[in-house]
């Protein structure tokens, strides 16, 4: 499987959106919606989770079924850390906000954790949380090959999505100012660093190792520097790579404490 994003200003084109991917016979199952709020056709049953904890799929705390427009599965709403209440409608929605730290709910079943959320991306939940934080929707496809997946890429481009690579390049310029002051201060040059510090920031919002300290998860990015190091011998890597981690654990850690006194 492969996961196919496209965010929307509005929940009225993300909506137009999942109506097209269906009239090209994309199955309503293999679609996810995802909208800021609590919708009139669902009511929250869910908890707020401390920012720390990330509750495996199929564990999660309490679900709500709904109308969900023509797609499957019930419409689920959860408190998503650093975002706020969050509706999901189809299958797939209940991964996706389990996958962002939030309880959703018993009805999402153990199925999920073998078959729909085989895809999921991970690394880009960060992109979608950013979207909803500012209002967005997010549409998410999969498909089960390159064709379809090329197929599904034109379908939400010309119904107005933004590509996911561009809403995460537009996430990083409005923390870009802030973050070259800030590195600044320690004596370093960002604009020779910046490409590394940002990798270490991104890899500090990735689903399974957001709120954990870089001691709790060095194996693993000792394993990402070395791999960089090999990529650019002739470059510093590892500082920058771990001071932009830290920083964006900070970052994250930020945004849970000021959605919780929202």
């Amino acid at each position: 499987m492969q996961a196919v994003t496209g965010i929307f200003s509005s929940q009225a084109q993300a909506e137009r959106a999942v109506a097209s991917l269906k009239s090209r016979g994309t199955e309503s199952d293999k679609i996810t919606l995802l909208t800021p709020g609590s919708k009139a056709d669902a009511q929250p049953a869910s908890v707020e989770t401390d920012a720390a904890e990330q509750p495996g799929i199929g564990k999660a705390i309490g679900a709500v079924v709904g109308a969900a427009t023509g797609l499957s599965g019930a419409a689920l709403v959860a408190i998503v850390p650093g975002v706020g209440p969050v509706t999901a409608l189809g299958l797939l929605g209940a991964a996706v906000l389990t996958a962002a730290g939030a309880g959703v709910g018993a009805l999402a079943g153990e199925s999920l954790d073998n078959s729909l959320s085989r895809g999921l991306p991970e690394d880009e939940l960060f992109v979608y949380e950013d979207a909803l934080r500012r209002g967005h929707s997010v549409v998410i496809v999969l498909t089960e090959d390159a064709s379809s997946a090329d197929e599904a890429h034109e379908v939400l481009a010309a119904a107005g999505a933004e590509a996911i690579d561009a809403a995460r390049d537009q996430w990083w310029i409005g923390l870009r100012s802030a973050e070259q002051e800030h590195y600044s201060d320690s004596g370093r040059h960002f604009s020779n660093d910046e490409r590394f510090y940002r990798m270490g920031f991104e890899a500090a919002q990735h689903a399974r190792t957001r709120c954990l300290e870089f001691d709790q998860v060095s194996a693993e990015m000792a394993n990402r520097v070395e791999e960089l190091e090999r990529q650019y011998p002739d470059l510093e890597v590892e500082e920058p790579f771990t001071r932009g981690y830290q920083r964006g654990r900070e970052y994250y850690q930020r945004l849970c404490d000021e959605s919780k006194a929202a």
